[in-house]
């Protein structure tokens, strides 16, 4: 009997949830789950993780007329090609509103954007920043919320755009600090949170509501709605709020894909129905700014790809983003085209596909997921391999394969391995590294700069030309990127006539006011200081520790123990030496003629007075640096240590 996994030709249309509404089931396959089994780690049972959170109650839309007529009326239309603007809003009781981005103006990741109406605060993302190489030890970064102490309670809630970790990687650490607010996203997001939440034992349960996306939900003065928008993930949403000062729309990561896979077409629609209404600021993704043109569509990578490993007559190794679950999708319908077995390798892209599977948002035949142990077993042939480590990183699946550390793989000479990803500016070095380690073992790499096998997630200067043209905002405001990047997305607004008075650039924690139809960016700003994550310290981590560490990283430590009189401060026995990063000891001279000006150095001018250990330490690491860098160009941390007997 043929178990090689195959698929319907006649898929049909996908809609959002990833289910087909075409040929849904080949003849004479399974209904059960075949040999793909959830991959468990405990916590949350992924079969009911729609358990994990309850439907949040859409706002009455019979009061959408109020809610506009308070916002104010119909927009005027722009003259000159300046932007659309306003008449001016009913303000309410002197109040204004205020917004400012605490994390993503400033750098790729850790996004979050607070909005604050009187006592109102909502939070739009709330994700985490990987380290820089300068930060060693730190596992991540997270936005600053010191500006919410005291007012915990005036959060009405979190919204989130989508299931990136830069979008909710800092959620188990945030809501623990206020006290827990409700958090609003779609379907597959929630799962992902409520998943990530089981890494962190203790803390507290989460109040996760999914939202309807045609509705509206109520959070003081704020009303909010949803727009279907395109990433790299399904469900991603872009943000509609709407305060008594206007509408701000914040597009959270997008793209305009016209061909997607397993998600839905942007809501253009919806997009210019905003766009007439009148939106008083657009809060737009910066991340790919800097790039002309427009984002490559998914399906036409989907092509490219399946086209690559049509011709590959050995093994096949993708190496992807785990959270590119559109990605995924793809490569497991051309594995199921070829008649290959796939193999899902990492503990993030197992669970992700889990989820995605179990919420209907990924779907294939069962028996074409198979175990690393049984696919050991197949001829090189039959096989694809999903995983992570396109980063080039260190623990990842792909880089334990190409190093030969991995438990069931190694590369062997005919396989073909496909980098599906952009390299992540700072990881350029370390990609190419990898890439090497395979190619010297007999492997052909394929990556983006050669062939298009990977679309971003991000638009690119001409469809934000066009989210700006249908939306017509009167203040456009740059977000998520680095500070280049915001201004590389504002010339694109400028390039359709902004002027700078409209524009607004800001930085991390840095607060915009709107009241009377008018804005302005202030000099006001919250505190937005990196606050690191380290284990299970959280912000306890200052910049003099961090500093400390990158000295150590850098010239290494130079330990010295000296152990003098109580009584007259002389020396007793010889100075030891402990030399970690610095210089090897054994047989050096230099640590012989260290000894000798550390002997100087602690030696007392005057043995009637008692020694002061405390200016001997500070003497001794003034004196014996210089020594050191005088002599070899290197400044150790030198730790001095004075024992009195």
């Amino acid at each position: 009997m043929n178990n090689t996994p195959t698929h319907s030709q006649n898929r049909g249309p996908r809609n959002f949830r990833g289910q087909s509404s075409g040929g849904s089931r080949q003849a004479g396959q399974p209904k059960g789950r075949g040999n793909f089994r959830p991959h468990r780690r405990g916590g949350t049972n992924l079969k009911d993780i729609s358990k994990n959170w309850q439907k949040a109650p859409s706002y009455d839309a019979r009061n959408q007329q109020n809610i506009a007529a308070q916002s104010g009326n119909r927009p005027t239309r722009p003259q000159n090609g300046q932007p659309m603007a306003r008449m001016l809003p009913r303000s309410v009781g002197g109040n204004k509103l205020r917004i400012s981005v605490l994390g993503g103006a400033e750098e790729v990741g850790r996004n979050m954007t607070m909005l604050e109406y009187g006592k109102d605060i909502i939070l739009i993302d709330c994700g985490l920043e990987f380290p820089d190489e300068d930060m060693p030890g730190i596992d991540y970064i997270i936005p600053n919320i010191s500006c919410l102490k005291g007012r915990e309670k005036d959060v009405r809630g979190i919204i989130i755009t989508h299931a990136h970790y830069d979008h909710i990687g800092a959620i188990p650490h945030v809501t623990q600090a206020l006290h827990n607010p409700p958090i609003f996203s779609a379907r597959l997001t929630l799962g992902i949170i409520a998943k990530r939440q089981d890494d962190f034992p203790g803390y507290p349960k989460l109040d996760l509501r999914e939202v309807d996306i045609d509705g509206q939900i109520k959070l003081g003065d704020f009303i909010v709605e949803f727009v279907r928008i395109n990433h790299s993930v399904p469900d991603s949403l872009a943000i509609v709020v709407r305060t008594p000062e206007g509408i701000v729309l914040h597009t959270g990561d997008f793209k305009f894909d016209l061909t997607p896979i397993g998600d839905q077409v942007t809501d253009f629609a919806k997009l210019g129905r905003l766009g007439k209404e009148g939106v008083l600021a657009l809060m737009a993704d910066s991340t790919n700014a800097s790039k002309p043109g427009q984002q490559l569509s998914e399906k036409y990578i989907g092509k490219t790809v399946q086209g690559i490993m049509e011709q590959a007559d050995g093994r096949i190794i993708v190496g992807t983003f785990a959270s590119n679950l559109n990605r995924v999708q793809q490569l497991i319908w051309s594995a199921e085209e070829l008649q290959r077995f796939v193999v899902l390798e990492g503990f993030s892209m197992k669970t992700n596909v889990e989820i995605a599977k179990a919420l209907g948002y990924l779907t294939f035949n069962s028996k074409t997921i198979i175990s690393a142990q049984d696919a050991v077993k197949m001829p090189p042939h039959k096989l694809v391999i999903i995983c992570t480590g396109a980063q080039g990183e260190g623990g990842a699946s792909l880089m334990r394969i190409a190093t030969k550390e991995h438990r069931f793989f190694q590369v062997e000479k005919g396989d073909t391995i496909i980098f599906s990803s952009s390299v992540i500016p700072g990881n350029e070095r370390s990609v190419q590294n990898l890439k090497d380690t395979l190619l010297r073992q007999g492997a052909k790499v394929v990556h983006y700069q050669m062939m298009d096998v990977h679309a971003g997630g991000h638009a690119q200067q001409e469809d934000l030309k066009l989210l700006i043209r249908l939306i017509n905002p009167k203040y456009y405001v740059p977000i998520e990127g680095n500070h280049f990047l915001l201004h590389d997305n504002a010339n694109a607004s400028r390039e359709l006539g902004y002027d700078d008075d409209h524009i607004f650039i800001p930085a991390n924690g840095q607060v915009m006011e709107f009241a009377g139809g008018e804005g302005v960016l202030t000099d006001e700003r919250f505190l937005s200081d990196a606050v690191m994550v380290d284990g299970l310290g959280v912000g306890d981590v200052s910049e003099v520790v961090l500093r400390d560490r990158q000295l150590l990283a850098e010239d290494g430590m130079f330990v010295v123990i000296v152990t003098i009189s109580a009584k007259d401060g002389k020396i007793v026995g010889n100075p030891d030496i402990i030399s970690r990063g610095f210089v090897y000891t054994k047989g050096n001279e230099l640590i012989e003629e260290a000894r000798k000006k550390i002997a100087e150095v602690v030696q007392p001018h005057n043995t009637s007075e008692k020694p002061n250990p405390v200016y001997l330490k500070n003497k001794l690491r003034d004196d014996l640096g210089q020594y050191l860098f005088e002599k070899i160009q290197r400044r150790p941390m030198i730790l001095p240590v004075i024992v009195e007997v």
